[in-house]
C-alpha cells in the first residue's frame, strides 16, 4: 500500500468545486480546500507506486480546473 499527499493548484475560484469532485475519486481518503501556494491538499492511497500514478495522471489531473499538481508520497507508514 502506497499512500500520498497530492497537492493542487487550481485556476482562480474553483478550489471548493475541485475538492468536492476529487473526493468521489476511489482511492482519495480526503480532499481538502486550503489558503497558501496550494489550493488543494489530497490524501490519497493505492496498492502500488503505479496505481498512484495512475489515480493521479489518470483520474485526478484530468479534472477541469486543475492547473498542476505536486504528488508526495509518504515514505513512513
Amino acid at each position: 500500500m502506497v499512500q500520498a499527499y497530492i497537492l493542487i493548484q487550481t485556476e482562480v475560484g474553483q478550489s471548493a468545486e475541485v475538492a468536492e469532485r476529487i473526493r468521489g475519486i476511489e482511492g482519495v481518503e480526503q480532499a481538502n480546500d486550503v489558503t497558501g501556494p496550494y489550493d488543494v491538499i489530497v490524501q490519497a492511497k493505492a496498492d502500488d507506486i503505479d496505481a498512484l500514478g495512475a489515480l493521479v495522471v489518470a483520474r485526478i489531473q484530468r479534472l477541469d480546473g486543475i492547473a498542476r499538481t505536486l504528488t508526495c508520497p509518504i515514505v513512513n507508514i
